[in-house]
């Protein structure tokens, strides 16, 4: 029997999202959680008991010296992305980094730089590029199965709770419903039809200046994007993407879909089933053990470009409504 070559991961940020992507690395058997790390030590000795993993740190320091890990995952909120990828890039470690991976283009930039001058992979976490029905909708929509796009609509909304979502709600720590879940009907828009020519936003904000809901239109030569974003009310979080010939809709959540529909003149042709592995963060994971077999130091499907040009729409936003971190 052929012995599995297994990529070591470690991760550091211990919360709700690395236990979702946890859970999803042990579905793969050339995946091995080596280690992990949080400034609370019996947090992280409880989450490598959970995962069944052997090193449990209480520094993120400790766990950029491990010689062991090939890759770590960086889950902490978003103001220490930037450096603890740098960090840990610098470290001669391989790098997937939550999104938003920057609050600043300017941050994006240097964590890119990072990546080049010590030949490591990184790549922004952004799972939904990898979930199998948004790869084959972004490849329906490319053989002109719907014609020349002329719309998109998609949102992101939930209503948060200050006291049990306090991360969404800090500003210090990043906070906001742009930079926290924003960037996805973005990511939709900008994956299907580039950068825009124009950006309209507008938000409600919050007293303590983080933007409680954003609205955003994105003008491109013959097509339009509405998005929008809130963490103060809930939507059914179905994305619509109609062309000249038909449109094709994403089931809710759209952003980790299990399928969609295809219209063609307004009949129903479709209807996909596309069920994700686990939670849907497997598909990232095997996209990082293929770059990373392969020498590479970015992904393909999300470039360390892909990563700057949606940097720079959300740096445009954020100035439009006046968000400064």
């Amino acid at each position: 029997m052929k012995k599995i070559n297994k990529i070591k991961w470690g991760i550091i940020g211990l919360g709700n999202i690395a236990n979702q992507f946890a859970n999803d690395l042990m579905l793969l058997e050339d995946a091995e959680l080596t280690a992990v790390a949080s400034r609370d030590l019996a947090k992280a000795n409880d989450f490598a008991q959970k995962f069944n993993c052997t090193k449990a740190y209480d520094s993120y320091e400790a766990l950029f010296a491990d010689e062991e890990v090939e890759i770590i995952y960086i889950a902490t909120p978003h103001n220490s992305h930037t450096t603890l990828s740098i960090k840990a890039l610098e470290n001669g470690k391989h790098a997937l980094c939550e999104k938003p991976m920057a609050l600043s283009y300017s941050d994006a930039i240097q964590m890119i730089e990072a990546s080049k001058k010590n030949n490591r992979f990184f790549m922004e976490a952004f799972w939904t590029r990898f979930n199998p029905s948004v790869k084959e909708v972004l490849q329906q929509v490319r053989n002109g199965v719907i014609g020349d796009i002329k719309y998109i609509n998609a949102d992101f909304a939930f209503r948060g709770s200050e006291t049990e979502n306090q991360r969404l709600f800090d500003k210090n720590l990043g906070g906001g419903a742009l930079f926290d879940i924003g960037v996805y009907p973005l990511f939709l828009s900008y994956i299907l039809l580039g950068k825009p020519n124009e950006i309209v936003a507008k938000a409600i904000m919050h007293k303590n200046d983080i933007d409680l809901q954003t609205s955003m239109i994105l003008q491109y030569e013959s097509a339009q994007s509405i998005l929008h974003a809130s963490i103060v009310s809930n939507s059914d979080m179905k994305a619509v993407i109609a062309g000249s010939k038909g449109r094709i809709e994403l089931n809710s959540p759209w952003f980790v879909a299990d399928g969609y529909s295809l219209f063609i003149n307004e009949e129903k042709e479709a209807v996909i089933s596309l069920p994700v592995l686990g939670k849907g963060y497997s598909h990232e994971i095997i996209e990082c053990h293929n770059c990373i077999r392969n020498n590479q130091i970015e992904s393909k499907y999300w470039s360390h470009q892909n990563s700057l040009d949606l940097s720079g729409i959300v740096e445009e936003i954020k100035n439009q409504i006046k968000l400064s971190f």
